[in-house]
């Protein structure tokens, strides 16, 4: 029977698995760590429960996908809901706006809020749609390194509305022309975020994102970000995948131009291998020998993070699930991460609150504090001396737009940063996206499912096609898994 060894267990080596099982391959999945989930994984402190990585559920269809490919009914594995409100939003000038989910009701409460029409906001989201729309199934859903891809009538129909996508125009000039009001400008501008890159320097392609929040919707899973993890690897388990964690993979084995299987302590063969790992160390760390694709690694990395895992002993009405508390110079914050490599006074401040829909998260009267701020990826920074400058500024904005006193209410407290993430996840800098998209050709520039010159080795997850982010990572293994063959066809 033909073998697959699945390099890392992050949720699209996860689902690369799960597909790969349900095609009839035997799997085994090596995994570093004592744990799966790769950075969908979770931190417990003093009765308070963090989702430790991504926060935001969007597109759980693609997770549905997953476990149906398996043969299993999702709802027996995880259940959701969809949120009212998306995001709540800040501004040191006091102004406050919740985002509906419902596309109707955001767009009047802006115009109450904002300089702008309901109606610029109704036309911004249908944009948006027809620009995902367009764009999903061939620049998403497919291999852009395959001509079949660009031989189909939906290549066809994106090429020809190509002038419409503001390729050759940022985010932030499309945004700024299409809204009037500075504020919302910054809202939309956020969006370029979502993989890591700045709204400055990212094409006006991404004006797609607000379609996943607005038009299709913001979800929570019942029991947290992590019980999607717990999802797929239940399903992985009950199909008959073999878990090896604290298995460290020290070579991935070319045998006559052909994958052969990887080494931990010893010697494990196979027909196929797919790597989660991300995509500079699988090729510095695991295959030193053979010739690596120097363009592609060499590529900008996206933004990393900076997260305090804060316990706090009080309750916040004014916060919802997601909320962001912005800089006063947003192009400054972007050029300091991007071109300074370091991190501003004045940064833009995230924070998740899952005890707002998980009551479980904290303890009775608290909440459980989420506080992420963009940072450039690792590059050798002083980050002991930017975590605690970065931290005090934090917990004074916060508490200037609050009107409250936050650092007596921090009961407990784990951080993560850049350095961290490379280490607990092999994250390349601890970039949390693989390469950034600031430019209007990364997506091409992004390395392919597979290896062209090692027949049987693939890769999937956030460092390579189609990116980084829960969505993009299960249509990563989703694509991977299209194009192995079935094991009947495997050796043909």
């Amino acid at each position: 029977m033909s073998k697959a060894i699945v390099i890392g267990s992050g949720v699209a080596g996860l689902a690369s698995a799960i597909r790969l099982r349900a095609k009839g391959y035997v799997v085994d999945v090596f995994e570093a760590n004592s744990y799966p989930g790769g950075k969908l994984t979770e931190v417990e402190v003093d009765g308070f429960r963090f989702d430790a990585g991504p926060s935001l559920f969007t597109l759980p269809v693609l997770v549905d996908n997953v476990i149906r490919a398996a043969g299993e009914d999702p709802r027996e594995h995880l259940k959701y809901f969809k949120r009212e409100v998306v995001c709540n939003y800040f501004w040191e000038d006091g102004t406050q706006f919740s985002a509906s989910a419902d596309a109707e009701k955001f767009a009047s409460d802006a115009e109450g809020a904002f300089d702008v029409k309901a109606a610029e906001i109704k036309n911004y989201l249908k944009h948006a749609e027809k620009m995902y729309r367009l764009t999903t199934k061939v620049f998403l859903e497919r291999s852009l390194h395959k001509a079949s891809t660009y031989l189909s009538m939906d290549a066809v129909i994106a090429i020809t509305n190509i002038f419409g996508m503001n390729l050759t125009k940022t985010l932030d000039e499309v945004n700024r022309k299409r809204l009037a009001d500075p504020k919302l400008v910054q809202l939309f501008n956020r969006f370029a975020t979502y993989n890591g890159s700045s709204p400055f320097l990212a094409p006006g392609i991404f004006t797609m994102v607000p379609h996943l929040e607005h038009n299709v919707g913001a979800f929570f899973p019942e029991g947290g970000m992590h019980s999607i993890t717990k999802a797929l690897y239940n399903v992985a388990l009950k199909k008959g995948v073999n878990f090896h964690f604290n298995k460290r993979v020290n070579e991935i084995l070319i045998e006559k131009g052909r994958a052969a299987g990887v080494k931990t302590e010893k010697v494990h063969k196979a027909n196929i291998v797919i790597s989660n790992m991300d995509v500079v160390p699988s090729y510095r760390k695991l295959m030193p020998k053979s010739d690596a694709p120097e363009q592609t690694l060499e590529q900008e990395r996206s933004s990393s993070a900076l997260i305090f895992y804060w316990g706090i002993k009080a309750q916040f009405p004014e916060l919802d699930l997601h909320n962001i508390f912005f800089s006063n110079n947003y192009k400054e914050e972007f050029s300091k991460i991007f071109q300074s490599n370091e991190v501003g006074e004045d940064p833009t401040v995230y924070i998740h609150v899952s005890s707002k829909a998980e009551i479980a998260d904290a303890p009775e009267g608290c909440e459980n504090w989420f506080v992420m701020v963009n940072v450039p990826s690792n590059k050798g920074q002083n980050w002991d001396e930017i975590i605690d400058r970065t931290r005090k500024n934090v917990i004074t904005k916060l508490g200037r737009i609050l009107h409250r006193d936050i650092e007596p209410l921090i009961v407990c407290e784990e951080q993560l940063d850049p350095i961290r993430i490379e280490e607990k996840t092999s994250s390349h800098q601890g970039a949390l996206y693989g390469a950034s998209s600031n430019s209007k050709f990364s997506a091409f520039l992004r390395h392919p499912n597979f290896q062209k010159k090692v027949k049987g080795l693939y890769f999937c997850g956030g460092s390579v096609h189609p990116g980084g982010g829960i969505p993009l990572c299960l249509l990563s293994a989703k694509i991977t898994a299209e194009l192995i063959p079935d094991p009947t066809n495997e050796k043909k």
